[in-house]
């Protein structure tokens, strides 16, 4: 486990100290840490509670948790990249915390934060980020609920408080968004589906709902209408591993490789554990190809990143016999 603690707006920095947490069977790190502010100088009111987001660089869909002093918050799946964690008060900004994950196996990661409340800190608060939906008090608070309901997959409450979130404010496309994904979770893909289309609707460039929708279309086996929505995807945000291998994907299943070796390995470039799999669906297409040295060589690429592969002897196996001598 990687621990490292974050000061913000004082005066020393904690040091860091660090082990590391082999994980296997993960899609992604776990970014966690608690949430201290020291309010003792604010001489007046005080945050209800503070915001915790998760932004990907370049921005994608913001992940947001509602967290009281003291609390902790808790990011899962997180691949690697370029993030931003910010803390949010009542839709502001308060401060913004740059974050680079590149470990090469998924781990635990956590990165306390620690602020100090004082009675110009508001005077200080900054526009909250880039594609975040300006809602109303009471529709923001049903947000936060709902986005708590998914996280703990209860997915029929989330449903419910997005659905009355988008009845009370048709405009909101993250709350589209976060409807599509809920549904999405409880198979219902057309109307997950309807609902990523009624987000781009309103917001055409919004990265999250464009890969979203190739997700849907591809559990559809809908994979020409899947490469359209994800080729988006790619062009809104190009340094997106998963937009990357999902189209990757997508034209491996309309037969065209050539296309698809492409954005496979591009999503190896941005993500190069996270995306080890990758290395098999071209190992797979060479393989077919009768290229057996160059699927040799993507097993060889892909098993020291993943070490304990249940194919591992087959794969090592394949290796001997084919690599190029």
């Amino acid at each position: 486990m990687k621990t490292q603690a974050v000061l913000v707006f004082v005066t020393t920095l904690t040091l860091n100290c660090a082990g590391e947490l082999a994980a296997q069977g993960r899609s992604g790190h776990t970014l966690f840490g608690d949430l201290k502010a020291d309010e003792s100088k604010a001489g007046g009111r005080v945050p209800h509670s503070y915001t915790v987001v998760l932004a990907s660089v370049p921005w994608g869909q913001p992940r947001r948790q509602p967290v009281p002093n003291g609390g902790r918050y808790s990011f899962m799946d997180v691949p690697n990249g370029e993030y931003n964690l910010i803390v949010e008060v009542e839709g502001n900004e308060m401060v913004r915390i740059p974050l680079l994950l590149q470990e090469s196996r998924f781990t635990d990661i956590r990165k306390d934060i620690i602020l100090e409340w004082t009675p110009d800190a508001a005077a200080r608060l900054g526009p909250a980020l880039p594609f975040t939906y300006a809602r109303s008090a009471s529709n923001q608070s049903l947000f936060a609920q709902a986005q708590e309901a998914l996280a703990r997959e209860d997915y029929g409450i989330a449903a419910s408080l997005f659905d009355h979130v988008v009845k009370k404010d048709p405009k909101d496309y993250e709350a589209w968004t976060e409807l599509g994904t809920t549904r999405f979770n409880q198979e219902k893909l057309g109307d997950a589906e309807r609902a990523y289309r009624s987000a781009l609707a309103l917001k055409p460039e919004f990265q999250p709902a464009q890969l979203n929708l190739g997700k849907v279309l591809m559990a559809q086996k809908d994979y020409e209408r899947a490469i359209e929505a994800l080729d988006l995807a790619v062009k809104s945000q190009p340094q997106s591993a998963d937009a990357h291998y999902l189209l990757g994907e997508s034209y491996l299943q309309v037969k065209k490789g050539s296309k698809a070796v492409v954005h496979l390995n591009e999503a190896i470039r941005l993500d190069p554990s996270g995306k080890a799999d990758a290395h098999l669906r071209l190992a797979a297409l060479y393989n077919a190809a009768g290229m057996k040295d160059r699927a040799a060589a993507e097993y060889e690429q892909f098993l020291p990143k993943r070490p304990d592969h249940p194919d591992r002897d087959k794969l090592r196996k394949y290796i001997e016999a084919n690599k190029k001598r």
